[in-house]
């Protein structure tokens, strides 16, 4: 297939222990609001008995982030192989100001963050939700120049990580700091 399929991503679901909470939790700290909730006693694509809660914030843009309540299930848990970093919903805000005055909410709120940390193309800030998901804040900061050069590289670099599995380094300048000098020679 050489055109894209999709058009948006429709919704992105993940678990949640308390729905009435995630819903007051996001809307509180990130500003979400509720627009949905579905539930059912069992699940229409399985037939399975499965009472749930599911619920509907809406993300802006147009994206939509969902959550279960599984009340019959044992408590959600995270996969062990994998470290808590890595899983993660990452949200964008409008400027370096948004960010910080997010940070400072959450932290007055005695939510633990991490950050900001700056990755070269965006900052951000970390912080967990009450059901352990791991969230990032992300504002950009990327020049047309960064783009550039990492999708010139993008092919080369896949290539190289399949065979080696070791971190090819065309874009060690997102992490050595030399794009700041770019354009002052």
């Amino acid at each position: 297939m050489s055109t894209n399929l999709i058009r948006k991503v429709h919704h992105v679901a993940y678990r949640c222990k308390d729905a009435k909470q995630t819903v007051e939790w996001y809307g509180r700290h990130l500003g979400m609001k509720f627009i949905l909730a579905i539930a059912e006693d069992a699940v229409p694509s399985t037939g399975e008995a499965d009472p749930y809660m599911h619920v509907f914030l809406d993300a802006g843009g147009g994206n939509i982030l969902a959550f279960f309540e599984l009340p019959t299930r044992p408590e959600m848990g995270r996969d062990p192989n994998t470290p808590a970093w890595t899983q993660h919903l990452a949200l964008e805000v409008g400027s370096m100001e948004e960010l910080l005055a997010a940070k400072a909410r959450l932290e007055a709120d005695g939510i633990e963050v991490v950050g900001p940390t700056d990755h070269a193309l965006f900052q951000s800030i970390y912080f967990f939700d009450p059901s352990g998901h791991r969230l990032e804040l992300a504002c950009n900061t990327h020049t047309p120049e960064m783009m550039r050069r990492l999708d010139e590289a993008k092919w080369d670099m896949i290539n190289e990580w399949a065979v080696t599995k070791k971190a090819p380094q065309h874009a060690r300048w997102m992490h050595d700091g030399s794009y700041k000098t770019w354009g002052r020679q």
